[in-house]
């Protein structure tokens, strides 16, 4: 990754509300086990409260801010941070095993997650993301599902690690949050090389039903009678796809 600024639209960025404390950056980054040897994404630094922890314990940070004075503020602090001002949601990623540790910004949580885990080959090995309340729980719970659950369920393991409330930003949000962790699967559920096929496969079933993808004799035993896509988590998605013939596999 290189250069100082990334193409985009530019979006708003009324929805950044930034950590009120180091102690509590300092403790989110504790959590996360960041190494000394981690390549780590930041994204919306902001003020900077996680960038400067990230900083005392990462081989390297990539800190990715939009608006231009935060990114101003935050260019040159510390020798092992490299600052892009642009939109986050439009980076390229790393072409290394990378980590992330981020305070999203609420109004681009799901670009910014499509980003990191659509395509599993340039994903990251960890995530740990600070996103709204119902956000964190409807991501980390395995059901019901939705497409892009089962798809990156079928190469992450989630979980919510801790809630925040609101008094724990500044500006205070209308909203509390919570720490997301996604974890690379040591196994994958489905093969890294067809991810892409698994993603139109599951669109298919969530789109026209479970019959549009699968045959009555191929969800017997993974669903009950008159399951809708939604009732099956990342598991018996990966098993109904893997009970088709691909030739590619």
């Amino acid at each position: 990754m290189s250069g100082r600024r990334a193409h985009r639209a530019r979006p708003s960025a009324r929805s950044q509300h930034f950590l009120r404390t180091s102690a509590l950056a300092a403790q989110l980054v504790r959590d996360a086990c960041v190494g000394a040897d981690d390549l780590v994404l930041d994204l919306g630094a902001g003020s900077g409260r996680l960038t400067a922890e990230l900083a005392h314990v990462a081989r390297r940070v990539i800190a990715v801010e939009l608006e231009r004075k935060w990114a101003a503020a935050l260019r040159g602090r510390w020798p092992n941070v490299e600052v892009i001002e642009g939109d986050a949601a439009r980076i390229q990623l790393p072409g290394e095993p990378f980590r992330v540790v981020a305070n999203l910004p609420f109004d681009r949580t799901t670009d910014l997650l499509r980003l990191l885990f659509d395509d599993p080959r340039a994903a990251p090995v960890r995530a740990d993301l600070i996103v709204e309340w119902a956000v964190a729980v409807k991501r980390g719970v395995p059901w019901p599902s939705t497409l892009n659950d089962v798809v990156w369920g079928a190469f992450y393991e989630t979980r919510v690690e801790r809630r925040l409330p609101r008094i724990a930003f500044e500006p205070v949000p209308g909203v509390d949050a919570g720490v997301l962790v996604f974890t690379r699967r040591a196994k994958p559920l489905i093969p890294l090389g067809l991810a892409h096929k698994y993603r139109r496969f599951a669109a298919r079933g969530f789109r026209h039903g479970l019959r549009a993808v699968a045959p009555a004799r191929t969800l017997k035993g993974i669903s009950e009678r008159g399951a809708t896509p939604r009732d099956l988590d990342a598991h018996q998605w990966a098993e109904l796809f893997l009970r088709q013939k691909h030739p590619d596999r």
